[in-house]
């Protein structure tokens, strides 16, 4: 007979196998009173949405060297914070940090606020991210659903049901499970067991501490699961990308507007991102050169697919839209990924 599922299991396992994270309070530091810092928290949440935890470490030790407090979060130039966040992609959460940022700042005293309803009146925190500092950083008994989580519930109960749909019930699974003691630990232990054991291909059902819980386990469809509606399939927009370099070594860059795709970064100048054949829009006059091959990039609603032009123009030529930013404080390591992609397929 398959047994219930136990908190205290799963707790057991991760006091041995806890991964080590750089915003992470490990099991052991944790029972002996050393509490998580509520800043790290919630950065590493908002950096890890839609990001693996190998491409954010870089990025969150970085952050955290430059601006080690949320009020020095909170005090910086937007320019340098979107030039630190560039290749991160979904440039709209470092915008929401910022707001965030200042209205703990600002609000609150620069301490973030141990209540789950004063965290999910913040800018920029949604009922995941509130969750998530409420249990990590707090340790309130409140309920953490990410991808993690929701394919071990999935296969935990052999819900069938495919996602999105299946959020729901996944999450109520979740919620029958979360304890009132170490809800914390609890909630980083379920990540932790989808991250390294319940893993998408292949999981590793001999080594998981609920494998005798697991219904799918036992019905020998923990690989199928969880079930996922089929994709639409993505649009491809196009576009053209303009590459003036001044003779001096100056390159022309535009700040895109803050809403929207890539809202408040630097990049290149460029024509509209339409399904059909981009109008040109140079920014400024020059003899215009295109570069064999395109810069592609796909977004989470559409591929895009850009012209890249280059120019060289003289020192007293103006430009029409965007500034000339000089040669040695130009990085394009601070451009995003697409903008980056343009950069290199143009030398």
């Amino acid at each position: 007979m398959r047994e219930s599922a136990r908190p205290a299991d799963l707790l057991e396992w991760y006091d041995r196998h806890a991964r080590s994270l750089p915003w992470r309070v490990p099991p052991a530091a944790r029972a002996a009173g050393v509490l998580p810092d509520p800043y790290r928290v919630w950065l590493s949440e908002v950096m890890l949405q839609q990001t693996t935890v190998a491409a954010v470490k870089s990025y969150f030790e970085a952050f955290t060297a430059r601006w080690p407090r949320v009020e020095d979060l909170a005090n910086a130039e937007d320019g340098d914070v979107m030039a630190a966040w560039a290749g991160l992609g979904y440039y709209a959460r470092a915008r929401n940090l910022l707001k965030c940022a200042r209205a703990v700042r600002d609000e609150h005293g620069g301490v973030f606020p141990a209540d789950h309803a004063a965290l999910l009146a913040l800018p920029g925190i949604g009922r995941y991210t509130a969750a998530a500092v409420s249990a990590i950083a707090f340790d309130l008994p409140e309920v953490v659903v990410d991808g993690n989580v929701e394919r071990v519930m999935a296969r935990l109960f052999d819900e069938h049901t495919p996602l999105p749909g299946a959020k729901g019930v996944l999450t109520e699974y979740a919620a029958g499970l979360t304890p009132k003691a170490r809800p914390g630990d609890y909630a980083q232990a379920v990540m932790d067991l989808g991250a390294t054991i319940c893993t998408p291909k292949r999981p590793a059902c001999g080594l998981c501490p609920w494998r005798r819980s697991c219904a799918a386990w036992e019905a020998g469809t923990a690989a199928e699961l969880p079930k996922k509606a089929p994709k639409k399939k993505k649009p491809v927009r196009f576009g053209i990308a303009y590459l003036a370099r001044r003779v001096d070594g100056a390159v022309l860059l535009e700040r895109r507007p803050d809403s929207g795709l890539l809202g408040g970064m630097l990049g290149w100048p460029g024509s509209e991102w339409i399904e059909g054949t981009p109008d040109e829009a140079a920014p400024i006059r020059a003899e215009w050169k295109t570069v064999d091959g395109e810069a592609r990039h796909t977004f989470t609603h559409f591929h895009l697919r850009l012209v890249v032009k280059t120019a060289l123009v003289p020192m007293d030529r103006q430009p029409e839209r965007g500034e000339f930013v000089e040669q040695d404080a130009f990085s394009p390591g601070d451009l995003p990924t697409v903008m980056r992609k343009a950069f290199d397929l143009s030398r």
